[in-house]
């Protein structure tokens, strides 16, 4: 294979984006034939699959690859036609990002506020754990995210943002009726709080009580998935959970919020990804995420009770 053709590619990154063939044809203005021809060719070429072939159409770990390439050939052309003045009337410049949830609750939104607008740039944020955001880097779906993950996706750099810190928290009432004894017991028992079934910072916290790497927190879990509403469902008293720093401190303060384990805080290290591109509107927008970060976030050296 001595190259990928430009058009055959594009209609590959079309045929994942619009979810069909017919949809992908639509958007290009050629026929739906025209499009499985080009597919097919470029399959031949590339002797993968890239296509499952199923609703909507996925593409394969080899069609991911070629997918994220699309994407980047794309960001290139868009940023080249604006320093060559021919950008008007396209638009501002698209910028899709994964983010997790408890990062645009406390500090994420303060960074894309501080982002210029000179080109506009439109922010597409795509909520996703941070354990999982990588993978959307790794299908092409984004060009950026913040991850937990310092292993960089193939075609991208990583730099460290800092820690997120969360503190083990319950309602008062909650801790008095179900927390009476030892914590490392207790919350093995105790009806918890999860984000979804992704979420693995509770078993972990219970993990690192006692030392069991079987152990995690109770059977009975509510899952709450989104950032406010876990913080609230644990002020309510419906389970103990893991609180973002930024979010438990004040409820702390008022009394509405107990720290069932002070001294034991569980610090997540988040990562910035993004892939390798000389694109203008990314640097800046990784500058900004990076200074925020660095105001929000606890630093390696502040790891610890």
């Amino acid at each position: 294979m001595d190259e990928l053709p430009l058009d055959q590619v594009r209609t590959l990154l079309a045929v994942v984006d619009e979810g069909t063939f017919d949809a992908a044809a639509a958007a290009l203005h050629v026929t739906p034939s025209a499009v499985s021809q080009r597919v097919k060719a470029l399959e031949m070429r590339t002797g993968r699959v890239l296509l499952m072939r199923t609703k909507p159409v996925r593409a394969t770990e080899s069609g991911e690859v070629v997918v994220r390439f699309a994407r980047q050939l794309a960001r290139l052309e868009r940023d080249a036609r604006a320093e060559l003045g021919m950008a008007e009337g396209s638009g501002p410049v698209r910028l899709p990002i994964a983010v997790n949830a408890d990062s645009l609750a406390t500090w994420f939104l303060t960074a894309m506020a501080r982002v210029e607008q000179d080109p506009p740039v439109c922010i597409e944020l795509h909520r996703e754990d941070e354990s999982h955001t990588t993978a959307l880097l790794r299908e092409g779906q984004v060009m950026a995210a913040v991850t937990s993950s310092p292993d960089p996706v193939a075609g991208c750099s990583v730099r460290m943002l800092g820690l997120a810190r969360y503190l083990p928290a319950a309602s008062p009432d909650f801790a008095a009726g179900h927390l009476s004894g030892t914590p490392a017991r207790d919350l093995r028992r105790a009806p918890v709080i999860v984000f979804d079934r992704k979420d693995e910072l509770q078993d972990r916290f219970v993990r690192s009580l006692t030392g069991n790497p079987e152990s995690g927190a109770g059977p009975v879990r509510l899952s709450v998935p989104t950032s406010e509403g876990f913080r609230d469902a644990v002020v309510a008293g419906l389970g103990w959970g893991m609180v973002p720093e930024q979010q438990a401190r004040p409820l702390v303060a008022t009394g509405e919020l107990v720290l069932l384990a002070p001294q034991r805080p569980l610090d997540v290290p988040l990562y910035w990804q993004q892939w390798k591109l000389d694109s203008p509107a990314l640097s800046m927008v990784a500058r900004v995420v990076a200074e925020v970060a660095g105001e929000a976030l606890r630093r390696p050296s502040q790891a610890g009770p």
